[in-house]
């Protein structure tokens, strides 16, 4: 018997849970499931890896279950809003993963797809519909959907999705939802400013947070490296060549540097993809599968990909450049140390960048300079962690590529050409590292 059962959820979801071996909810699922249950509206805030996911899935599928009914044509009954096409997918995978054992239909809309197959699945009404905004906005001016008669809706990575660029339009799509409806916001990073946008569209939440809200997972061994610009590739090179490192991966600030990175990678004989916004979704999926099953070790990303790969055994997250904000910082050291297992977070930094660094070690209360750079003595680095801040003065000096716009990721729907036109030399198979003259 499984701790899930102790819910009240469905048998069709317990028997799910037992057999992918789950038995014990983790903190976020324990504080969040009842409440959602409940019918409430739910500010949820966990580091990422810790299940997020099945906290509001699961009593999702529960009320299908419970109170089973068609949806109506061009209807669906749930509403899950992400803001990349990857986390759309995962979302979709986990919930047909959870409701393999009921009669569910559910729809992922996204751009970078034709349109036609998700309208033609719209048409006949879906249980759970899982979208990107842009792209649920287009086939909603288009009459492929409506979203008058949903019941649930869920905001996954909610900061993100209240970042200026998707603000208006979810602001838009809110308005056609029911005034009685369920709302429901998930993130591991949760500003004060977000919360306060948020209560535009809340009715008295339940808040509830798992551990220190905005604090990396303890078992990710965190540092900084300082570096010139110029030397960075060299550095990463010789970590992805570490036996340790199985598989890694590499976020850069904007398109252009998450190709330049990868084609050095391949040069040096390194197995390597590039994924980010100018990439078509078929190239994305591609990448995302190869990075999963250990054919292509190596994945140079975005932000994009910071919140919509869950991989249980990526080794390293190597920072090539500095997030520009402090929470995309949290968002893309989560891709390693998951599902319990332990990880290597590595970030470069040139002098220009030292201040993004003090702005990420006052977020996450924990020192990341090394001795001498102006950080703590690593035998101070615990005391950090309890509590301590971190040095102030953050410098104010832009850091280098801050010039070149970041891959936000923002879905519009259509598909998005590779503008780069790379071609690229074929890639070696195997594990990391993978050398010329190895």
């Amino acid at each position: 018997m499984t701790e899930f059962s102790n819910f009240g959820l469905a048998e069709p979801l317990l028997n799910a849970i037992i057999s992918q071996g789950y038995e014990t909810p983790t903190p976020i699922q324990k504080q969040s499931i009842p409440p959602l249950l409940e019918g409430r509206d739910v500010i949820g805030v966990a580091q990422t890896g810790t299940g997020k996911t099945a906290a509001f899935v699961l009593p999702m599928l529960d009320k299908i279950a419970k109170q089973p009914r068609p949806p109506g044509a061009k209807r669906c009954r749930m509403l899950i809003l992400a803001p990349t096409r990857e986390l759309a997918s995962q979302i979709a995978n986990d919930a047909r993963v959870y409701g393999r054992n009921m009669r569910l239909r559910t729809t992922v809309v996204v751009g970078g797809m034709k349109p036609r197959p998700q309208i033609k699945a719209l048409a006949q009404g879906v249980d759970i519909v899982i979208a990107t905004p842009g792209r649920l906005e287009d086939h909603m001016a288009a009459g492929a959907v409506s979203l008058a008669h949903t019941e649930v809706v869920v905001l996954d990575e909610a900061d993100q999705m209240f970042d200026l660029g998707f603000f208006p339009v979810i602001r838009r799509l809110m308005a056609q939802l029911p005034q009685k409806r369920q709302t429901v916001m998930f993130s591991a990073t949760m500003p004060k400013a977000i919360v306060e946008l948020a209560q535009e569209f809340l009715k008295n939440p339940a808040q509830v947070a798992a551990g220190p809200t905005s604090k990396p997972i303890e078992k990710i061994d965190q540092r900084a490296i300082p570096i010139p610009f110029n030397e960075k590739s060299d550095l990463l090179a010789k970590l992805l060549s570490e036996d340790t490192t199985y598989r890694a991966i590499v976020f850069t600030r904007t398109k252009h540097g998450a190709d330049r990175v990868c084609r050095k990678l391949e040069e040096a004989g390194f197995a390597a993809s590039a994924i980010h916004g100018d990439k078509t979704q078929v190239q994305r999926v591609r990448a995302l599968s190869a990075f999963r099953d250990g054919h292509m070790p190596i994945l140079v990303a975005t932000d994009i990909a910071a919140r919509g790969i869950h991989v249980e055994d990526v080794s390293h997250v190597i920072n090539f450049d500095v997030p520009v904000t402090p929470e995309a910082y949290v968002h893309r050291i989560g891709r390693t140390a998951r599902a319990g297992k332990e990880g290597v977070a590595i970030t470069f930094y040139d002098p220009s960048e030292r201040g993004l660094i003090r702005d990420i070690e006052r977020l996450i209360n924990f020192s990341l300079l090394p001795e001498g750079e102006g950080g703590a003595d690593p035998r101070e680095r615990s005391n950090r962690s309890r509590g301590k801040k971190p040095g102030q003065g953050a410098s104010t000096r832009r850091p280098r590529d801050a010039n070149r716009r970041p891959d936000t990721g923002n879905d519009r729907g259509g598909n998005t050409a590779n503008r780069g036109g790379n071609k690229r030399p074929k890639k070696r198979r195997g594990k990391v590292p993978q050398r010329n003259g190895s």
